[in-house]
């Protein structure tokens, strides 16, 4: 056996060795963020924690109710703010590429997409906060709809342009103009991987604190969008630095609740995936 075969084989064989360790270091960071979330949060979870107010400082027991509602009520208006927006704005990115208006808005959400989420937060702190003259539950969710908007719009591109150009053509060889070709054709063949797109903006979003400090803030009690409105991610935040033990043990079942809604997002978004382009038919 030649030198070089031998050198070729032992390359490969470190490679090898290299990348499954890399694998499995990656997969049990995973499992070992799971396994401390449910050792330590676990326990805190029980039937009060999702239907009760936070306890007063020093006493047992309370829940976050307000903050898991909070959660939904910020990240759903969010969603209704961006999604739209992300959604047109990809579309446009996907069937008018050539336009120079097309190669600027794809730069835009690129560097929005780079941004980071507390320069976000002081923004709409500055923009919105101090105009409406106080914290609210819609000033943190403008603040994340900015967040949403690019993600939404490059994943909505990104699918777009892997439906089959000979659709297009078809739909546009029996009459269609352009924007009935769109609306009947593209977008129906590539709403799976659409919906997947906003799915997982939806999820990356849903974690995000440092916005909501300076928008949202947080709430002890049951708040509406036009005032200060606890989030998971804010209350985790105040729990897990407070002095008292048994508001440390809820910090931990908060972060087992946010990380497990996280992944049913993103398992819904893979399976979703999973189910390939869509082609419309009929």
């Amino acid at each position: 056996m030649s030198r070089l075969l031998i050198w070729r084989k032992l390359v490969n064989g470190v490679m090898l060795s290299l990348t499954g360790v890399c694998t499995v270091l990656t997969v049990a960071a995973l499992f070992a963020i799971l396994g401390l979330l449910i050792y330590n949060g676990g326990k805190s979870l029980s039937w009060s924690f999702f239907t009760q107010l936070p306890a007063p400082p020093g006493e047992l027991g309370g829940g976050l109710a307000n903050a898991i509602v909070g959660s939904v009520q910020i990240v759903g208006a969010a969603a209704l703010i961006g999604i739209p927006i992300g959604f047109f704005a990809g579309v446009y990115l996907s069937e008018y590429e050539d336009k120079m208006f097309a190669s600027v808005v794809r730069y835009v959400a690129d560097l929005l997409n780079g941004v980071p989420s507390i320069v976000v937060g002081i923004l709409a702190w500055a923009l919105v906060v101090k105009p409406m003259g106080g914290f609210s539950g819609l000033a943190g969710s403008a603040a994340l709809s900015v967040m949403l908007i690019p993600i939404v719009t490059r994943q909505t591109e990104q699918f777009l342009r892997e439906v089959p150009l000979s659709l297009r053509e078809a739909a546009l060889a029996l009459g269609a103009n352009k924007w009935k070709m769109i609306a009947t054709v593209v977008v129906p063949a590539g709403s799976k991987g659409v919906l997947t797109g906003m799915i997982l903006g939806v999820a990356r979003i849903s974690g995000e604190s440092a916005p909501l400090l300076f928008t949202a803030l947080s709430n002890q009690f049951w708040g509406g969008l036009t005032e200060p409105t606890a989030s998971l991610p804010v209350m985790i935040y105040k729990l897990a630095t407070s002095p008292y033990d048994d508001w440390n043990r809820q910090a931990w079942a908060g972060g087992l609740v946010l990380i497990g809604l996280v992944l049913i997002a993103n398992v819904s978004a893979r399976l979703v995936l999973a189910r390939g382009v869509s082609v419309p038919r009929g």
